[in-house]
């Protein structure tokens, strides 16, 4: 079957280098792997990979839905395009921002690894999600939370105290929005899911190409606000203030959010979109 899907253009800022992201991002691949486990599958269901990435996890889904259907989607150009090369043409690859998802019919099931953390409105992502699964569909999910990382950003904060990097990054505090189970729990019931639960886990990676992992995997935000001629010196500073602090060769340190959660049946946000439901979520 030939693969006439066109891979999207973009004319946003520097998008993630996917290539290089999907050579060193096997340790999230694993993480994926782990919450694919915790999901029972027929084999004839329709599931929603929010944040596909480079499609590492959505491959591991392919063979477990011989008779369904499987959606990948992501708000990066460059993520899509290098998932195009990896999956086979019956998956539907989707460019969107999941605080704007929305399908054409809902799906059975969302699973999602590596991604929440990179979105600051949790109330509306969960919304969201909420709105695209059908009543009694469930929520398999892993991402960065509480203390997720603190060492990168200890390191970065450290930079930020002498030059070149003590304005580099005034007034901002980060790409990151790390929840704890807690608070993830009582959003994902306020957004109508039910059955929630959410517990933290460690997990320690200590990467084989350090460089590349920080560049592509970890610090590409960062990236963004520097001139490109600095982005290779602050990787390699960076790097340093890790070795520095816990050794050679570097291990991260990530604690990983993990979500799972059923939606609600029944009349559960009945009458709102996902923008009232977050909206009110919020307080507003």
């Amino acid at each position: 079957m030939s693969d006439d899907r066109t891979p999207p253009a973009s004319d946003g800022p520097r998008d993630w280098e996917a290539g290089v992201y999907h050579r060193v991002s096997q340790p999230h691949a694993g993480w994926g792997a782990d919450v694919l486990g915790r999901l029972e599958l027929r084999g004839d269901e329709t599931v929603l990979d929010a944040g596909c990435g480079s499609g590492k996890v959505t491959a591991q889904l392919v063979q477990r839905l011989p008779r369904g259907r499987l959606i990948g989607v992501d708000g990066s150009p460059a993520m899509i395009e290098q998932a195009l090369k990896l999956l086979p043409p019956t998956v539907e690859l989707v460019l969107q921002d999941l605080t704007e998802l929305a399908l054409p019919d809902p799906v059975d099931a969302v699973v999602s690894s590596a991604t929440f953390h990179w979105i600051a409105d949790h109330e509306l992502l969960f919304a969201r999600l909420a709105g695209v699964l059908r009543p009694g569909g469930r929520l398999e999910a892993q991402c960065g939370g509480a203390g997720n990382v603190a060492d990168v950003e200890a390191a970065i904060d450290r930079l930020r105290q002498r030059e070149p990097w003590a304005t580099a990054f005034t007034g901002w505090d980060g790409p990151w929005n790390f929840g704890g189970p807690e608070e993830t729990e009582a959003r994902l019931r306020a957004a109508g899911f039910v059955d929630v639960r959410c517990w933290l886990e460690p997990r320690d990676v200590t990467p084989d190409d350090a460089y590349s992992f920080l560049h592509a995997v970890v610090l590409g935000a960062h990236l963004d606000r520097l001139p490109v001629e600095v982005h290779d010196d602050f990787v390699e500073a960076v790097r340093s203030e890790l070795a520095s602090a816990g050794g050679e060769p570097i291990t991260i340190h990530y604690e990983r959010l993990n979500i799972s959660a059923v939606r609600a049946g029944g009349d559960a946000g009945a009458g709102e979109s996902p923008d009232q439901i977050a909206a009110r979520l919020r307080g507003a």
